[in-house]
């Protein structure tokens, strides 16, 4: 995890998660007028850019991801869950070039189930990081907006994200902004144990989300709702742990 620290020391990395914050909001903010939850979350195609840019800029997609989604917010739905989201879309994207690993993107055809599990795993762990926050204020059940959090990242990443990859990595490439490109080997080495991480993180995310839908539905009792809350806590443990070991 340290190439989420070092990438500021480096001038084109903090350009790129300006570039990819403000095509985030600027994404985001149009959309706004069409609420899925009024107040809370809306229609979203935005949500393709933390997976495309993660997978392209790295941390500076992952952290531009966060800033987007914070700075969208200002126009509409700030409050609160504006804490949850920016570490939701963080892990979003952080987790899905993190499963990607070194693999060429030009290869995403050979490599398309690895693709759709980067997804799944960034918006499980994006809907369980929102969820559990609104649960907490109870602004919202977690069974509703880890929910639709979740189909809105993975469906319009899925559709959307192998046709903007396909667009923008040969320029990328070009241009050499490709984040392993623009950091040193040092500074993006992986950390201390990857496979455990990527266990740990799997757990968690997909865990700690398919839990809380469980109890939020009913298949699972729970004798009051605060539990809910209480018993997704371990499983947001797990997935940082997971987090910094990778």
């Amino acid at each position: 995890m340290r190439e989420v620290w070092r990438m500021w020391n480096y001038s084109t990395m903090v350009v790129l998660t300006v570039l990819t914050a403000g095509i985030f909001a600027a994404i985001l903010i149009p959309f706004k007028g069409i609420p899925l939850i009024p107040g809370l979350t809306e229609l979203r195609p935005a949500n393709v850019i933390p997976v495309v840019f993660g997978l392209l800029f790295g941390p500076a997609g992952a952290w531009g991801a966060a800033f987007g989604n914070l700075i969208g917010d200002f126009f509409g739905t700030l409050g609160v869950g504006s804490f949850f989201g920016f570490w939701g879309n963080f892990l979003a994207a952080y987790l899905t070039y993190k499963l990607w690993g070194d693999r060429p993107l030009a290869d995403l055809p050979r490599h398309l189930l690895r693709f759709v599990g980067a997804v799944v795993l960034g918006a499980w762990a994006c809907a369980l990081v929102i969820g559990f926050g609104l649960e907490v204020f109870k602004l919202l059940p977690f069974s509703v907006i880890a929910v639709a959090v979740f189909i809105n990242n993975a469906v319009i990443a899925l559709i959307l994200g192998p046709v903007l990859l396909r667009l923008l990595t040969p320029r990328v490439s070009r241009w050499d902004l490709a984040w392993t490109e623009q950091m040193d080997p040092e500074d993006r080495l992986p950390g201390p144990s990857r496979r455990l991480g990527l266990f740990l993180v799997w757990l968690g995310a997909g865990g700690g989300y398919l839990t809380g839908l469980a109890l939020g539905v009913g298949l699972i009792s729970a004798p009051a709702l605060p539990a809910l809350a209480l018993t997704l806590i371990p499983f947001l443990a797990v997935l940082l742990a997971g987090c910094f070991l990778l």
